[in-house]
């Protein structure tokens, strides 16, 4: 089988930790792959993502490399193969594929905690919302691209919709709440959307009031993904080049601290939803 041209960011997560699982154990890439039997240049590809690796030998990797922490190798194998096809497949070609990865990284998190300041969360927004969005800041798409492109942003909480879907813990500043992206129709479709979602068992969201002290971390607006087991986890970030997707085990301990910090400055959720519900009935 030829090296993939455009591993995923799941396909190269995988290759990634492979990696880091032989440099602990000591090993070059040349070495570990004279103990697996096969080229060196084939073990690069396989720690870039641009080849599969099967559980088995994934599992005889991790005994090669003396890895005894049976959580993560688990962890590991059910990243291997083929995955089968989701839902998100439907969309290669019309969606990008920094969107692709991002709603992959959703699917298989085990839970989920996003910061907003300006933005609702992309797993909240409504239709409208997301077509007026699209319509304000790419205007140059034709109305087939924009459709296309509203219905995967929609598709997304199909991941609430999983056997067992993951908790998305929301905090959005009240900035979020009260910028109009659209008519005030529209703002008043995603306010009461975001009540009726907040209502979900696996979704909390909470805000955080411009009269809020303590607040100062505006530059901050990620999403971050748990994965089964704390070395897998990832933040998320939107910026100006396109999205970025990070897995430095201290960076994302300096994450989860930030989110932590904000969720203590946060209203509670039933504060939060009549927070919303007073925005609302003021439109």
């Amino acid at each position: 089988m030829p090296p993939r041209n455009n591993p995923t960011a799941r396909q190269a997560r995988l290759g990634a930790e492979l990696r880091k699982m032989r440099e602990r154990a000591g090993l070059t890439a040349r070495e570990a792959a004279a103990r697996l039997g096969v080229t060196p240049m084939r073990m690069s590809h396989i720690e870039i993502g641009r080849l599969g690796v099967g559980e088995e030998r994934l599992r005889k990797l991790a005994a090669q490399y003396e890895c005894a922490d049976q959580a993560l190798i688990d962890a590991l194998a059910r990243m291997t193969g083929r995955q089968g096809r989701g839902w998100w497949e439907k969309f290669r070609g019309s969606a990008s594929l920094v969107s692709l990865d991002l709603a992959e990284l959703e699917w298989h998190a085990r839970s989920l905690r996003s910061l907003q300041v300006v933005h609702i969360p992309g797993l909240l927004q409504s239709e409208g919302h997301v077509r007026a969005l699209y319509n304000n800041t790419l205007p140059e798409l034709s109305a087939g691209q924009i459709d296309a492109m509203v219905e995967f942003r929609t598709c997304r909480r199909r991941v609430f919709d999983r056997d067992d879907p993951p908790k998305l813990d929301a905090v959005i500043h009240e900035a979020a709440l009260r910028i109009r992206v659209g008519d005030r129709k529209l703002a008043h479709e995603q306010l009461h959307l975001l009540l009726e979602l907040s209502e979900r068992p696996e979704v909390t969201v909470r805000v955080i009031p411009f009269e809020r002290d303590g607040f100062t971390e505006a530059s901050f607006p990620m999403l971050y993904a748990e994965g089964q087991v704390r070395q897998l986890d990832t933040a998320q970030f939107d910026t100006v080049h396109g999205s970025v997707f990070v897995h430095d085990e201290k960076d994302l301990a300096g994450y989860r601290a930030v989110l932590d910090a904000v969720k203590g400055a946060s209203l509670p959720s039933a504060e939060s939803r009549d927070f919303i519900l007073r925005i609302a009935r003021d439109l």
